[in-house]
């Protein structure tokens, strides 16, 4: 793995003097037809060049001093690679990405998967050529790294109120009129600053703004529909700003599939959907968006929110996984919809862990080579699946970390001094950030299983 879209104006008139309701020729918004492919290919081909060495922890020694392309070229099996090690499965990968692009297809809603998750442009480029209409990010620094691999449409899942970040967004914007960016405001104040941090900046296009609505105790956004509705009344007034459309998060809510959980999850949907008719005469597009929907939910999602199409046509229902590319055997394998509904095709973990016994000093604990510097463990600890060229590991558990060891219980003789083991690994989002560049398997349950390619992520 080695268009055009952009904006015009909302409420007033921006640097130029357009007037905020019209669209300069060439500049649609956000939630307009996507180009394709979406971003540089050109960029992302030219990772098959960078030159290996001491930087990229699961490379081998012998491989420093060759590029990606050629040291692919010498078709290396994993028994080439050391441990601590995380590898992808290019098959459940494959399946994954046609399982989730049919799946929106089918529910009416399109996809701007969460790019935090993977950092890799690469893998970003897949998604965008199965049909994902965006990006989805949550921090300026995350923005750069897609820019820079020219990324065209944009939506930053949260408030973006640094000056020196609101120029560069302008700049961008100003420059690239095939660029298309969308982010969020929960209050006035925030308004009032991204507005005059804008207006220092000399900014020609507007900037498309999602009213973020929140839930009591949850993350950002405004607190219920009354204060969402001051805000976009507030964006509706800056010159520099142009109401797009509103969203949020669910999953800031709810952590399971419980029957209060999912109910928790349909109440705020339903009060973002509120949000969106209220709003619905005073969008300036077309194609107004509402967004929600992370890994967990996106089916609730859908069912809540798709009809809004038919209350305020136009509506674009966005939703923004990102952890289904890779997915799981821990968190997302339990909560994904397509796991919980018996219907769907369920989604396959991408993602492994392999880690050497290098001590086994008890009967029944065994030290392995891998910790929290190598694997997640925020939503699980990793799951002991197989020996390497052996059997399962049934019964077996990993009960700790530590920073660069896991500690193995009951897998007795199975797994001796020196045994490599497969793991099975909980929460992606907390997993690619720990390797700057992933070895990408043909079949993890293959034999011999072979790399096909390496994903280079920028953290």
């Amino acid at each position: 793995m080695s268009g055009t879209s952009g904006t015009g104006g909302a409420g007033g008139t921006g640097g130029t003097g357009i007037p905020a309701e019209q669209t300069p020729p060439g500049r649609p918004y956000f939630a307009d037809p996507a180009p394709c492919p979406g971003l540089d290919t050109v960029a992302v081909a030219a990772l098959a060049e960078e030159r290996l060495d001491f930087r990229f922890k699961a490379i081998p020694a012998d491989a420093a001093g060759l590029t990606v392309r050629e040291w692919l070229a010498t078709r290396p099996g994993l028994d080439a690679l050391g441990t601590p090690l995380l590898t992808l499965d290019a098959a459940a990968l494959d399946h994954n990405l046609r399982t989730m692009a049919a799946w929106c297809a089918e529910a009416g809603v399109r996809l701007a998967p969460h790019g935090k998750t993977t950092m890799a442009p690469a893998l970003w480029q897949a998604q965008l050529a199965a049909g994902a209409h965006a990006i989805t990010l949550a921090n300026l620094p995350q923005l750069r790294v897609a820019r820079a691999f020219g990324v065209q449409r944009l939506l930053l899942a949260n408030s973006l109120l640094d000056p020196a970040g609101l120029a560069w967004i302008a700049t961008e914007l100003d420059r690239d009129p095939g660029f298309a960016f969308t982010c969020w405001a929960d209050s006035a104040d925030s308004v009032r600053q991204m507005d005059a941090a804008l207006r220092a900046a000399g900014a020609e296009r507007p900037v498309e703004v999602l009213v973020e609505l929140g839930g009591p105790g949850g993350r950002t956004g405004a607190r219920g529909v009354a204060a969402a509705l001051e805000v976009a009344a507030a964006v509706r007034t800056a010159p520099t700003l142009r109401l797009a459309g509103v969203g949020g998060y669910e999953g800031a809510l709810a952590h399971d599939a419980s029957d209060p959980a999912l109910a928790a999850v349909r109440g705020y949907l339903a009060d973002l959907a509120d949000l969106h008719r209220r709003l619905a005469a005073d969008y300036p597009t077309a194609t107004p968006v509402v967004t929600a929907g992370g890994s967990a939910y996106f089916d609730t999602v859908a069912q809540e929110l798709t009809p809004l199409a038919a209350q305020v046509p136009g509506t674009v229902v966005v939703v923004r996984a990102g952890a289904y590319l890779a997915h799981d055997d821990g968190f997302y394998r339990g909560i994904s919809p397509l796991a919980r509904d018996a219907d769907a095709t369920p989604l396959r973990s991408a993602m492994h862990g392999w880690a050497r016994v290098v001590s086994h000093p008890e009967p029944q604990l065994s030290l392995l080579d891998a910790g929290k510097r190598d694997l997640p463990f925020d939503e699980g600890l990793p799951e002991p699946q197989r020996v390497r060229g052996g059997g399962d590991l049934a019964g077996a558990t990993v009960t700790a970390l530590n920073d660069q060891h896991a500690f193995l219980r009951d897998a007795g003789p199975a797994a001796p001094v020196g045994a490599v083991l497969r793991l099975g690994l909980s929460h992606p989002c907390t997993a690619f950030d720990k390797w700057s560049l992933i070895p990408v398997l043909d079949h993890a349950d293959a034999a011999h299983p072979r790399v096909v390619d390496l994903v280079r992520t920028y953290f």
